[in-house]
């Protein structure tokens, strides 16, 4: 069999399994997580997530938002030193993240069986 026609039929090939791939995960909201600081985000963010009474004070404040929340715990990183230890008949997870003006937050986060509870948002002081 010549080059050519083994090259047609890779082609051939390669396009039908394209389209076979495309069909399976169209439409599915698949994602990947393999590590653990994308898998404890990624719990966190699927659940119904509240806010307890000293979260919701500290963002009447005004110089936090529930954007900088969705945000760090979109990006953020989970601190397992100090996380994955029971509190409150939950685990406590400690995320580290950003707000949109650039001022560093640290987010205790309480992740039971059936939702996430923010229970507290603590601002790191600035370096000089």
């Amino acid at each position: 069999m010549k080059f050519v026609h083994r090259f047609a039929y890779y082609l051939i090939g390669l396009v039908m399994g394209c389209f076979v791939v495309a069909a399976i995960f169209s439409g599915k909201d698949t994602r990947c997580n393999y590590f653990p600081n994308a898998r404890v985000l990624n719990n966190l963010r699927t659940k119904p997530f509240k806010y307890s009474d000293k979260a919701i004070q500290t963002l009447n404040e005004k110089w936090i938002d529930t954007t900088d929340i969705k945000n760090t715990l979109t990006y953020g990183d989970v601190d397992f030193d100090q996380s994955n230890v029971s509190y409150k008949k939950g685990k406590l997870y400690i995320i580290e993240g950003k707000t949109v003006k650039n001022q560093e937050i640290t987010l205790k986060v309480i992740n039971y069986e059936d939702k996430a509870v923010l229970d507290e948002i603590v601002k790191k002081p600035v370096e000089k």
